[in-house]
């Protein structure tokens, strides 16, 4: 039998706090509620992602006008758009390539030029293409002086050269799709697994997201933090650990969580509700010794409104206030920080 690993008191129970104050402020700003929408000072005053990741407006961009779309595509066409969109992860890095194109990138596009043309162009407009909500590997991994230009060579290799659409459509398991995803250039662990997630979204692959998971940077600074030994769990185990016992840890601490209108956390969710962790610490508990001391970002208002939408297979869409729109005094950064 495994040995299981030792909360640290006092910390610990800042994860589930967190999980249940985060929500709880998401859930009365979507009700129209006035800010602020917590009385904890800390999430008043720093960005925090949501608790549940495809809340966050990145995800909701990308769940509602990549995974979603209506423009007439092939599910290879697809699967590149998705993988595409959150390489940048910046959601006017898309806007552009889609008014540049004059409709959604395809493999066609890849293949001709066109996308590498319009990437070109987008960054000349933009003065960037990528956010920084995500570090990843080194650029030059196919030869190419930048960074968009390289991701471009990968792209082509994935999908023009290795047809990994249609493997990822063959794909039995999510740990499956990261296994195809990770064995390339350029694609980490954690990119890896967070695209493998984005992928789960569209209607053309349906795998558990409890299957699998694998922890991020900031995911295994908040699991040193909150527990004071792992015993013989792994990080994979401890964010499974969190998932399974949610309910009960919840109610044993007496804090309300109702989740995403009834959907529970998900192990994507305990991963970053973990790297979340890690960062309310360093102004709960600065004491704890880490790499980064300081939240380096404050929350601000920004103009405008989500719309909400997220995997009909989820079945939670028929529950979501009656236009799905929240907004307007203050909403999501670029980041997918506080809403």
């Amino acid at each position: 039998m495994k040995r299981p690993p030792i909360p640290r008191k006092g910390i610990y129970e800042y994860y589930w706090q967190f999980a249940s104050e985060r929500q709880r402020a998401f859930e009365r700003r979507v009700s129209g509620a006035p800010w602020p929408w917590t009385d904890d000072p800390i999430l008043q005053e720093f960005k925090f992602c949501n608790v549940f990741r495809a809340a966050d407006r990145v995800s909701q961009y990308m769940i509602r006008d990549v995974c979603y779309h209506s423009e007439g595509c092939s599910p290879e066409d697809r699967l590149f758009q998705i993988v595409a969109f959150r390489t940048f992860s910046k959601i006017d890095t898309w806007r552009s390539l889609r008014e540049i194109l004059g409709h959604y990138p395809t493999l066609d596009d890849l293949e001709s030029g066109g996308f590498t043309k319009a990437l070109d162009e987008s960054k000349q407009r933009n003065g960037g293409l990528y956010t920084g909500a995500f570090i990843l590997c080194a650029t030059d991994a196919y030869g190419q002086g930048l960074k968009h230009l390289n991701h471009v060579e990968l792209f082509r290799h994935m999908f023009l050269i290795d047809g990994l659409g249609e493997e990822i459509l063959k794909a039995q398991s999510l740990r499956e799709v990261y296994e195809s995803l990770h064995r390339y250039p350029l694609m980490g662990d954690f990119m890896s697994y967070q695209v493998s997630i984005d992928l789960n979204y569209s209607d053309l692959i349906n795998f558990s997201e409890n299957e699998f998971t694998q922890a991020g940077p900031g995911a295994l600074r908040g699991i040193k933090k909150c527990f004071e030994d792992l015993g013989d769990y792994t990080p994979t185990d401890v964010i499974l650990w969190m998932v399974e016992h949610q309910k009960q840890e919840l109610e044993r601490l007496g804090l309300p969580f109702g989740g995403l209108w009834g959907r529970p956390l998900h192990a994507i969710d305990c991963q970053g509700l973990f790297c979340e962790t890690d960062k309310y610490c360093r102004q709960a508990a600065p004491e704890l010794a880490s790499a980064r001391k300081r939240i380096k970002a404050r929350f601000s208002a920004t103009p405008e409104p989500i719309q909400l939408f997220f995997p009909p297979k989820w079945g939670i869409n028929d529950k979501l206030p009656s236009d799905g729109v929240f907004g307007g005094t203050a909403s999501l950064s670029e980041q997918a920080v506080l809403f």
